[in-house]
């Protein structure tokens, strides 16, 4: 069975959202969308390595697009929440397979941009900087906190990579999109996430390096709940009832603001933030039930009706059409 458009982006909705209920201690919640998220990242694997094998053309294809890059984010939410749990090596092996994937798929994709994309350009630094996050954890669990170094360049990297999506992003999805033109904030949410991990890297305290991060983590904060609200009131102003499956990629920023904001709060000892980031959470959960009911009862297209990056209505030749995202 192959595998909708949307499981890159479920896998990283369920799984963020998991992250949330544990970190306010809803562990009944938290541990049922991860089994759902484990799961469905088990069956993204598994067809990912099946197109890889029998259709190397059709595979190449979609690895030029941003949705691809769902294999790198994925695998890193999911690690971050083993590190969480303190399953190192489950979370080393995510941070393997991330790493491993990340520069074939990045390249790709770059190597193909072309101006005015949606809201997936974003998973550039989305991937980039869920590397960061999970490598942030890992230092911080780990015997050894060598891993904090490189977190720090893939930090600075996905901040880099911020402008240069932007410029690429078309800026009338947020009134239009169907869903993913919430990924603009949820990356930025993202980075305040990977700055949180790294502020609490033991030898950094107390440091300049830890001094700079701080107002930067927060400003990447303050600028990802900007967003939210932009979208919030494009929402409001320009509905769009209908179910799509590119509601994934609003499900996922929803919870990435939520996590971003309750570990800011602890990382950077601004305690009254974690009122602010249990209410994002329960609306991130409120809007990942009628997604997940929605995705359930909805068939994937055929594979001619799948749009190059991630949407559902342009028609493709068979050969070409992308099912990552």
């Amino acid at each position: 069975m192959e595998l909708p458009p949307a499981a890159g982006t479920m896998v990283m909705a369920t799984g963020i959202v998991s992250i949330g209920l544990h970190l306010v201690g809803q562990e009944a919640l938290s541990r049922i969308l991860l089994v759902l998220a484990a799961f469905a990242w088990l069956a993204l694997a598994v067809d990912f390595v099946r197109r890889l094998m029998r259709d190397r053309n059709r595979w190449e294809t979609e690895a030029e697009t941003p949705p691809a890059l769902t294999a790198v984010a994925a695998p890193t939410i999911l690690g971050t929440w083993f590190a969480l749990l303190g399953r190192s090596i489950v979370a080393v092996a995510a941070l393997v397979v991330a790493v491993l994937v990340w520069p074939v798929l990045l390249t790709a994709v770059m190597r193909h941009w072309r101006r005015r994309l949606p809201g997936t350009v974003f998973l550039v630094c989305v991937a980039t900087q869920g590397l960061a996050v999970l490598g942030g954890s890992l230092a911080v669990s780990l015997p050894s906190g060598w891993l904090a170094w490189p977190a720090l360049v893939c930090f600075g990297l996905g901040l880099a990579l911020y402008p240069v999506a932007f410029v690429r992003f078309d800026r009338g999805q947020v009134r239009t999109g169907a869903g993913d033109q919430w990924v603009a904030g949820g990356t930025l949410a993202i980075c305040a996430l990977a700055g949180s991990k790294l502020l609490v890297v033991p030898a950094w305290r107390g440091t300049a390096l830890h001094d700079a991060l701080r107002p930067l983590t927060l400003v990447a904060l303050a600028l990802s709940v900007g967003w939210y609200a932009v979208l919030v009131f494009a929402e409001v102003r320009w509905p769009r009832p209908r179910y799509d499956m590119r509601r994934w990629a609003t499900v996922f920023p929803m919870g990435m603001t939520a996590v971003a904001t309750l570990s800011v709060a602890d990382a950077a000892a601004v305690g009254w933030l974690r009122t602010p980031g249990q209410v994002l959470l329960w609306v991130a959960l409120a809007a990942c039930v009628p997604t997940l009911v929605g995705w359930s009862d909805t068939r994937p297209p055929a594979r001619g009706d799948l749009y190059r990056d991630g949407g559902w209505s342009l028609r493709l030749p068979a050969t070409s059409a992308c099912q990552g995202y």
